[in-house]
């Protein structure tokens, strides 16, 4: 490397992250080094860094190891090869397995499996425990059977992390759990061996009064099963929706071909995708995907770019013309010669752009961690206060330390724990009833700040399919007899267009009559013979070959050529119908405006929000649909980079951008908006680069997704103020010895079940 003002990038993979506070800590020590500017995303579990002269990768993960957590360097890209035959790329794929999915399914599974135990465990405690008529002779001891794997195993991940944090020097919510379960159950193990709870027929009152009472016949065990059930529950709920971190780029990338026919000496070669090589010739027929980026040299089709460039109409190639990896043959054969493959093509450029988009948000700043912060340092010194207090008071240790205990387990942030998860989980499975998916609790801040709302045309303002818009005779020529030739001509061929204008036809006049004589003439149209009548139905060269006359003449009746600009001025396909030589009407395609686009952009300005109508079409396409459903700011013919540039330009201009869109395309400027909504009749890749996902394809519920988001997040806020007051009120009630440890779980709990209550109050939303 040259220069010292030189910056080298570099992205790791953190491990051992269990909170938002990790993440801020291993960033913070990072950005403390010299020259070095890192940003730590909790979600992703990765950290982008970017460093100078005179520090190394090694350099940043020994900083971040030295912090009490891992950090590996990214695995390196490998460009396409050509595999020798018969050798087995299944290594390849089963390290990306073992390194990516599989190990984050390993990891969900094993947590699911100690949530699954220690609820079955612990909810037998519980019911002993606090309900005295099932207690019978040692029942105590079944308790402590069924509660110390709960405690030892079932909390293990979170006694890990606190000692990890103690080696540091930091504490967590990690922290608060582990001491208060194994507080609570090491105070129950001394009053069963060494004191009164052991003995045969003991039975465990339920005293709500605030009288202190002996500790050597208490124990506490369901405390510590419960918080540890509990609080398994909320690591599991935040687990699994950080498994999707990676699937947007996952699903980009299996859009493209799987295996490819190769030309090899004159003869068609089906090969894996990665044996494809620059400069190879490969065979795409009607219906595949084309394999790669290329250029045609034998062939006509239609090619449907739409995942790709947002374009609603198929774009006729001939040779000479690029296609692009992963859309989508039409019609005819191609034959095209490979000129980028692997890392270089557009589909890969995609696929990194929504890697830097998501890696460039923000870190998660969860609300309980951000509260917990402050909070578990104060407990902490809290309890220590209060047994010192306590002994140096009394001289009564059994006293002080049931106090001490008893601020342990009141101040267990079970429901801080449980705010995000519980109202997260009511609030996406309303969601899920309305058609809307909310892909995580990060998600829902972000609705709160928006004020732009970017709408992609096709496929989420618009149906995305052509359709017939309107059929215009010539004089003097029948309307349905215009239909009803052009429509059974058009039934006979493959491409798109021909296809609306044939159903179209079919929907009005019923059954249409089989051409005695069908003719595919690349790239202009088609041409045959319907009931004894020599038809033309296509581009306008087309009707000037058939009637004899020269490539400029003007075929066409001033009544025709009339329509014909005003088709194309408002940025639909004219095609042109004649019969005998003669030109007999004009037919009109678009891509038609969904029902409901209209309602849906009153709703979204109802809610504050700025409509920008964003797509890869024409300017006059544009324009006509933003008319048609009331959009003023349109942003028209844009690459799939430009999308994303566009996103960032209203974001430079201080504006908080939500992104709703449906294809490939949008995928990356889903994931840099500040809020993206996918519809769910889109592309996977779209749907899990988006935060918010419209199952049913309906614009309208758009706007109930942002309502319920902001209702959710308002729940989450709401369950957050209330747990963490019952904490401020009940600590210095255990701390003066008030609350004995029974009463302490049982509020705890109690204040579970509140935070559980207030988030079923978002079935109710409408």
């Amino acid at each position: 490397m040259t220069g010292t003002t030189t910056q080298a990038r570099v992205e790791l993979a953190i491990g051992g992250m269990t909170c938002a506070s990790c993440a801020a800590r291993v960033e913070k020590k990072l950005n403390r080094m010299p020259g070095v500017s890192a940003t730590v995303n909790f979600a992703t579990e990765k950290a982008r860094v970017e460093y100078g002269d005179g520090v190394s990768v090694d350099d940043l993960i020994a900083t971040v190891e030295k912090t009490g957590y891992t950090a590996q360097r990214p695995a390196p890209a490998e460009p396409a090869k050509t595999t020798p035959a018969g050798a087995s790329k299944g290594s390849a794929d089963t390290a990306v397995a073992e390194n990516g999915v599989d190990a984050h399914d390993r990891d969900l599974a094993g947590l699911r499996q100690r949530l699954t135990v220690s609820a079955a465990l612990a909810v037998p405690v519980v019911l002993l425990s606090m309900v005295p008529p099932f207690q019978f002779d040692n029942w105590q001891w079944l308790c402590l059977t069924l509660a110390a794997p709960v405690v030892v195993w079932g909390a293990y991940p979170f006694h890990r992390a606190a000692w990890t944090n103690l080696r540091h020097g930091a504490a967590t919510m990690d922290t608060l759990v582990s001491l208060g379960t194994l507080a609570a159950f090491g105070w129950s193990l001394w009053a069963l061996f060494l004191g009164d709870a052991g003995m045969p027929g003991m039975r465990h009152g339920f005293d709500l009064t605030v009288a202190r009472t002996e500790g050597s016949s208490a124990i506490y065990l369901e405390a510590a099963a419960g918080v540890t059930a509990f609080l398994l529950l909320g690591r599991y709920l935040e687990a699994r929706s950080k498994r999707k971190a990676g699937a947007a780029l996952r699903a980009l990338l299996e859009l493209g071909a799987k295996d490819v026919a190769v030309l090899r000496d004159g003869r068609e070669v089906r090969v894996p995708i990665d044996q494809l090589a620059v400069g190879d010739r490969f065979v795409v027929r009607p219906g595949e995907k084309i394999a790669t980026d290329g250029t045609v040299v034998e062939g006509r089709s239609a090619v449907d770019a739409s995942m790709l460039t947002g374009e609603s109409v198929p774009v006729d190639v001939a040779p000479g013309d690029s296609v692009t990896g992963a859309t989508v043959n039409t019609s005819g054969r191609l034959v095209a010669e490979a000129t980028r493959v692997g890392g270089d093509t557009q589909l890969a450029r995609m696929a990194a752009l929504v890697e830097a988009a998501q890696s460039g948000k923000a870190e998660v700043q969860r609300l309980a961690d951000r509260v917990s912060a402050v909070f578990v340092p104060v407990v902490l010194v809290i309890a220590a206060g209060t047994l010192a207090g306590w002994l140096l008071a009394t001289g009564d240790a059994t006293a002080s330390f049931t106090a001490a205990v008893a601020v342990l387990i009141i101040a267990c942030p079970c429901a801080l724990g449980l705010a995000t998860p519980t109202a997260l989980m009511v609030g996406t499975g309303r969601g899920a009833q309305l058609g809307i998916l909310i892909k995580g609790p990060e998600v829902l801040e972000s609705t709160r700040r928006i004020d732009t709302v970017v709408l992609d045309k096709t496929g989420t303002v618009t149906t995305g399919r052509m359709s017939l818009y309107e059929a215009v005779p010539a004089p003097g020529v029948a309307e349905e007899e215009l239909l009803r030739l052009a429509g059974a001509l058009e039934h006979s061929s493959e491409h798109p267009i021909a296809r609306a204008i044939a159903e179209s036809a079919r929907e009005r006049l019923g059954e249409l009559p089989e051409p005695e004589s069908f003719e595919n003439v690349a790239g202009l149209g088609v041409r045959g013979v319907v009931d004894g009548r020599s038809v033309s139905v296509g581009r306008e060269r087309l009707l000037r070959q058939e009637a004899g006359e020269a490539p400029t003449a003007s075929a066409l009746p001033e009544a025709l050529a009339a329509a014909r600009d005003a088709a194309e001025a408002a940025g639909r396909t004219a095609v042109l119908v004649a019969w005998d030589g003669q030109p007999r009407g004009l037919l009109s395609v678009a891509d038609t405006v969904k029902e409901d686009s209209a309602e849906a952009v009153r709703r979204l300005r109802a809610l504050g929000l700025a409509p920008v109508l964003l797509t890869g079409d024409n300017q006059a396409v544009a324009d006509a649909v933003a008319a048609e459903v009331g959009i003023d700011e349109v942003t028209a013919e844009v690459l799939p980079e430009d999308k994303v540039a566009v996103v960032e330009r209203l974001q430079g201009e201080g504006r908080s951008v939500a992104m709703i869109g449906d294809g490939v395309n949008d995928a990356a400027a889903l994931a840099a908006a500040d809020l993206g909504l996918a519809m769910g009749t889109g592309t996977d890749a779209a749907i899990e680069a988006g935060d918010l996902t419209l199952v049913r394809g309906d614009l309208r519920v758009a706007a109930d997704a942002i309502r319920l988001a902001r209702r959710t997040l308002a729940t989450i806020k709401g369950n957050l103020f209330w747990a963490f007051g019952y904490n401020v009120a009940a600590v210095p009630l255990a701390a003066a010895g008030l609350l004995n440890p029974m009463i302490a779980g049982a509020a705890m709990a109690f204040s579970s079940v509140f935070v559980v209550s207030n988030s079923l109050r978002l079935r109710r939303f409408r």
